[in-house]
């Protein structure tokens, strides 16, 4: 193998192995990963948004490596690979800022990292609440960019503004209000930032 055909390769490799797994996905700081994970509340959550998303994280550079920042029980740091295994088939949607080249700048990355990283350890927040005691996965990304970049993905809405008809969701309401359900509590669930008008598709990966 001639010198060229070496470095063709190398680059090659070194492109390989800097996907997540075998998705093909390359990732970039600031992106949003969004999945369906088996789980009641996901059920309840897709009847009411009308979305087939149920979870979502978002993806920032640490010493070099693409890790994902999610809340789940609790808010937590962890791997591409591990992160896009959990969700149902191994389904994933990653989103990507539009003009991610001026808005997320250095600093403006480091800034959201901070901001992440304030969050880890906190317990995952099952009346979605808006404060910062507890977090949904949604509310994390949302303020990560909001604090960190000073970029408001969508605008926070009522939970009234969801659909609260069917059957599933007022169990699941009523399990965890009881009867004082918060109808003007403000929200952003996985499917507003999924439908933000800043974000661009850059990859689907399903095994199906």
């Amino acid at each position: 193998m001639n010198r060229l055909a070496a470095i063709l390769l190398s680059i090659v490799i070194i492109a390989l192995l800097s996907c997540a797994g075998d998705t093909g996905y390359r990732p970039r700081a600031g992106d949003i990963l969004f999945q369906d994970l088996d789980s009641p509340q996901s059920v309840a959550v897709k009847l009411a948004t009308g979305s087939e998303y149920t979870h979502c994280g978002i993806v920032l550079e640490v010493d070099g490596e693409y890790l994902v920042y999610e809340a789940v029980q609790p808010v937590q740091v962890g791997s591409l690979d591990s992160w896009i295994a959990r969700g149902v088939d191994s389904h994933f949607v990653a989103l990507r800022l539009q003009d991610y080249t001026t808005v997320l700048t250095a600093d403006a990355l480091n800034a959201m990292r901070i901001e992440a990283e304030r969050h880890i350890g906190k317990d995952y927040d099952l009346v979605f609440n808006w404060s910062d005691d507890k977090l949904y996965c949604s509310e994390l990304v949302w303020k990560v960019y909001q604090r960190g970049a000073g970029l408001e993905l969508t605008p926070p809405r009522p939970l009234e503004s969801y659909d609260l008809s069917h059957p599933a969701v007022q169990r699941m309401l009523s399990a965890r209000y009881g009867d004082s359900i918060p109808l003007d509590e403000p929200m952003v669930a996985p499917s507003d930032l999924f439908g933000s008008e800043k974000l661009d598709t850059v990859w689907v990966h399903s095994t199906q």
